[in-house]
């Protein structure tokens, strides 16, 4: 649990970093300006300047890039160290098994098993998503890194909130099972559409509109999709602050605003199917959905607050773990009490 909940502080360190525009406040990685913090003292300031002369030092971005790391860091440390206790437990299991002790002990008190395979996994990932942050850095900020990046993240996430429900330290609340055709659909609806908000963010098309419901005063705008969803831009150019024209940053805003009507649609009535079924996880869901979709019409009426469009990423995130939830109970329990 607590590495879920500091996988989720990284989450919202993350998108803090990338939407105050301070992605690539460190020009180099591991890393900052060739030092292991933020260059500070005069004879550092200067080493800074002559390393990296086309990218002036600021101070209050460099910070915020390198404490992004430092936690993503110790994140990777946490999972390892998960990874570490899961195969010392199955080694005890496999040693009690051989000499006619039975299985090992439980973890701790009331806790399940804990498995193998997954903190494996998530340790592969968090090295993934390492050389992700490298590359989302020498690549300058290159969409397709940075919106894999941000998945990648969101999957980390995702991966510890499981592993805790399938130990047990959640409790348990009723899904039924008819629900879960359903639930795997709103989980995917939901995936698709934080993959359109890390386009969105990554190509800075959060403002391509700048009305709402309409889009500059008409109800279908015109759009250059072709330019918008364009996964093969090229490698080399400064993304910071984007290089599409702005048909193709309408484009990538309208199709966000529609994949949010579809999850309103699809987890929405999900949400009433639940309340039908009596589930106490109804009122929960149906509160993030509410939140996620009034902060995403704040984000535009508002001309995008950083503290707004940093909670929309963290409300997200949170929605994503109610699916996660919902699918796991569904799948894995059925109708739990």
């Amino acid at each position: 649990m607590f590495a879920t909940g500091f996988a989720l502080v990284v989450v919202i360190l993350g998108a803090y970093t990338r939407l105050s525009d301070a992605g690539l406040g460190c020009p180099d990685w591991p890393g900052c300006y060739g030092f292991l913090t933020v260059p500070d003292a005069h004879h550092e300031v200067a080493a800074a300047a002559e390393r990296f002369p086309d990218a002036p030092l600021e101070a209050h971005k460099a910070w915020w890039e390198m404490i992004h790391r430092y936690f993503a860091g110790t994140l990777g440390m946490l999972i390892l160290g998960i990874a570490i206790v899961a195969i010392r437990h199955r080694v005890r299991a496999r040693q009690a098994t051989a000499t006619g002790d039975g299985a090992a002990p439980p973890l701790a008190n009331g806790l399940g098993e804990l498995p193998l395979k997954l903190p494996l996994f998530l340790l592969l990932l968090v090295a993934c998503q390492a050389a992700f942050g490298a590359w989302t850095v020498t690549l300058k900020l290159w969409p397709q890194v940075v919106t894999a990046h941000l998945l990648g993240g969101f999957a980390t996430l995702s991966l510890l909130w499981l592993l805790s429900l399938r130990m047990g330290l959640l409790g348990a609340y009723r899904v039924p099972a008819q629900l879960r055709l359903h639930a795997a659909l709103a989980l995917g609806v939901v995936i698709l559409q934080i993959a359109l908000g890390g386009w969105v963010s990554s190509n800075y098309a959060a403002l391509a509109c700048h009305d709402f419901p309409t889009c500059h005063g008409d109800w279908w705008p015109h759009m250059d999709f072709s330019e918008g969803f364009n996964v093969m831009q090229s490698v080399g150019p400064n993304y910071l602050g984007g290089q599409l024209e702005s048909d193709a940053r309408v484009a990538i805003q309208f199709t966000h605003r529609l994949g949010a009507l579809v999850v309103l649609a699809v987890v929405g009535s999900l949400a009433w199917r639940l309340w039908r079924a009596d589930s106490r996880l109804a009122a929960p869901v149906a509160a993030i959905l509410g939140l996620q979709l009034a902060l995403g019409v704040l984000n535009v009426v508002l001309v995008l607050p950083l503290n707004v469009a940093t909670a929309h990423n963290a409300v997200g995130a949170l929605l994503l773990l109610a699916m996660v939830t919902v699918n796991y109970r569904a799948f894995r329990d059925g109708q739990v009490s």
